[in-house]
């Protein structure tokens, strides 16, 4: 129940009834001035609908795409642990705790990078996680050490790899999203438009209160 009640505060919270209430002062005013006039409905369509259904199918794109990303991301941190486990010759090594304690942090770490709330913290969490790539490479490195076979080696790098281009491919998509001017475009016009529009209102009033007069 709380998360239905969330969804629909997500949609219509204090700015809904702002415009609402923009638009019927404006049809109001119109009404009693005899400010009447026929607008084209494509207005709307084009000022308005088309960057709002433009922006929710860029923005269902770029989370398919973020979750496709996260999964490479861990797959890929799944399979570099159990490499350390699982292809060592002597089993007397530290690399697999070493491994899951590194992946942990990056995944904390990663969290806290993409909800950072200044360019600063955003700066230093990229940084840190940075590092982290770095040790966990370094891990790699130690597997030679434990009998571990440079092919396989080669693989477990290519494990690191791919999970650099992971989340540099989430870094990317979190920092260049929807074009802040069509996003600015859109909101322009919600708020503008009811107020545009009250000539057009004011002109309908008639069709859908018979029998009323001023």
């Amino acid at each position: 129940m709380k998360r239905m009640i969330r969804s629909f505060s997500m949609i219509i919270n204090y700015k809904t009834f702002i415009v609402t209430a923009m638009a019927v002062i404006s049809a109001y005013v119109c009404f009693h001035n005899g400010l009447i006039a026929k607008f084209p409905d494509m207005l709307v369509g084009v000022a308005i609908v088309f960057p709002v259904v433009f922006s929710i199918g860029s923005a269902y794109n770029r989370r398919e795409t973020a979750l496709q990303r996260l999964a490479d991301f861990k797959g890929h941190a799944i399979a570099l642990y159990y490499a350390t486990k699982d292809w060592t010759a002597s089993k007397e090594n530290d690399l697999p705790s070493r491994s899951r304690e590194l992946i942990i942090q990056m995944y904390t770490t990663m969290k806290q990078t993409f909800n950072s709330h200044n360019k600063a913290e955003y700066n230093k969490n990229e940084e840190d996680m940075y590092a982290l790539f770095n040790k966990l490479s370094s891990v790699t490195m130690d597997m030679r050490n434990a009998g571990v076979q440079s092919g396989e080696i080669s693989r477990v790098s290519q494990y690191v790899s791919k999970m650099m281009i992971a989340f540099d491919n989430m870094k990317i998509i979190h920092q260049y999203r929807t074009p802040v001017t069509l996003r600015t475009y859109s909101k322009v016009f919600i708020y503008i438009f009811p107020v545009i529009y009250g000539p057009y209102f004011a002109s309908t009033f008639h069709d859908f209160s018979a029998g009323w007069s001023t």
